[in-house]
């Protein structure tokens, strides 16, 4: 008889934001005048800007001319694509980065996902606490753990506490570990790791031959210049690092798809029998067996994100999103809540009050206000007495969303 995986039946019953989106629909068939306000799951909700769409229609053009039309493109991004990627997040930055160290892909989610496929199945992981749930998902799913215990933990993961007492910033663990996931911009809290602490890790990866795998998916949002956008800014990091970056929340492609892996060819690591191996070299392997690409129409689009007038109207919409952010953060503060994130990320870390349990506190909010967000919880034990409430509405919905926090006396 053929059997399944059974790791997968060591996951809750739901992804996280699958589960609210069935929440909040079995709230809307119950109220169905109900003027429900989504600060919840991270969707963007401006459209693609005006460089974006007209690549769009002039690549939708090209296929629709045989002298121009594309079939098959290149697994690992098109040249002009990897080139503006390169251009725009790397050099600009003082980085160097070669052409085939960028692998073009349908966003972030699945390469974090996916990396872990090439390293081994006893590689010990750590993760942030709390931090983006498909890290811990897609290792559980692989056989990397035990067990789901009462405490909200997986046996055999090390979880990174990222707390309001280290600023969110987790340290590195004293045990060693194999694979450390790291996000910054962090998601749910909206922290950003300084270059004193992504130096404290380069150097932990160095020392115990681990590989950091850094998502850095809102870099984007980041204002304050001291504040590293890219993990290869730090020295030494080409060596422990692979980094993740996607067009989703920088240029609104959340329905378009589109990212990138950046897989340095100075990391290697030992296989079973001691032997160093290239680890860009089985990542170009896996996404030749298992990706076709991303579509011609689309890479031109992104492409189109790093023209003058691409960087332009895209920082547009970015301001947009973050004076959401800054309404919130001000709103909650100035009624006596206490909130983190907001500054740098389009995500705000709002302190429960009492010691509130997160999922009732959901309910809670969803019935008193018809606003939606997620519970702490969600990301991980750490978030527990936490909500997390994201940027990415209309400004007069998250304007009318704040004012009916306030006015709800839930403190």
């Amino acid at each position: 008889m053929c059997e399944i995986n059974s790791n997968y039946l060591k996951l809750p019953g739901s992804y996280l934001f699958a589960g609210i989106k069935r929440r909040v629909d079995a709230y809307r068939a119950a109220h169905p005048d109900a003027k429900i306000i989504s600060l919840g799951i991270g969707d963007v909700t401006r459209p693609l800007i005006p460089a974006v769409i007209d690549a769009m229609h002039a690549a939708v053009d090209e296929m629709a001319d045989a002298a121009t039309f594309r079939g098959y493109g290149p697994e690992q991004g098109y040249d002009f694509l990897i080139d503006a990627i390169i251009r725009g997040e790397y050099t600009a930055r003082g980085i160097e980065i070669e052409r085939d160290e960028v692998f073009v892909s349908d966003g972030s989610k699945c390469d974090v996902g996916n990396i872990q496929e090439i390293f081994s199945a006893d590689a010990r992981v750590a993760i942030g606490d709390p931090v983006y749930p498909v890290y811990l998902d897609s290792n559980v799913m692989a056989g990397r753990t035990g067990g789901f215990g009462p405490d909200g933990r997986f046996a055999g993961i090390t979880y990174l506490a990222g707390n309001e007492e280290n600023g969110f910033s987790p340290e590195p663990p004293e045990e060693r570990v194999d694979l450390v996931y790291l996000c910054s911009p962090n998601n749910p809290t909206g922290t950003v790791l300084d270059r004193a602490a992504l130096t404290r890790w380069v150097e932990y990866a160095r020392e115990n031959e681990a590989v950091i795998l850094f998502d850095s998916a809102y870099s984007a949002y980041i204002r304050e210049p001291d504040l590293p956008g890219s993990i290869y800014e730090i020295p030494g990091a080409k060596e422990v690092a692979i980094e993740f970056k996607s067009f989703s929340k920088s240029a609104g492609f959340t329905g378009v798809r589109c990212g990138f892996t950046v897989v340095p060819k100075a990391l290697r690591r030992r296989d079973g029998s001691g032997r160093m191996q290239s680890v860009n070299a089985l990542w170009l392997r896996r996404q030749c067996t298992k990706f076709n690409g991303v579509c011609y129409i689309v890479q031109r689009a992104a492409e189109a994100v790093y023209s003058p007038a691409g960087v332009k109207q895209s920082r547009e919409v970015i301001d947009y999103y973050m004076g959401n952010a800054e309404l919130i953060h001000s709103g909650l503060t100035g009624a006596g809540f206490q909130v983190f994130g907001g500054k740098n990320a389009p995500y705000i870390w709002w302190k429960l009050p009492r010691g509130l349990d997160s999922t009732q506190f959901a309910d809670t909010l969803l019935n008193t206000c018809q606003v939606v967000g997620t519970p702490g919880v969600g990301f991980g034990p750490g978030g527990e007495g936490w909500f997390r409430l994201t940027a990415f509405g209309d400004r007069a919905e998250t304007a009318e969303a704040v004012e009916r926090i306030c006015r709800a006396g839930l403190i």
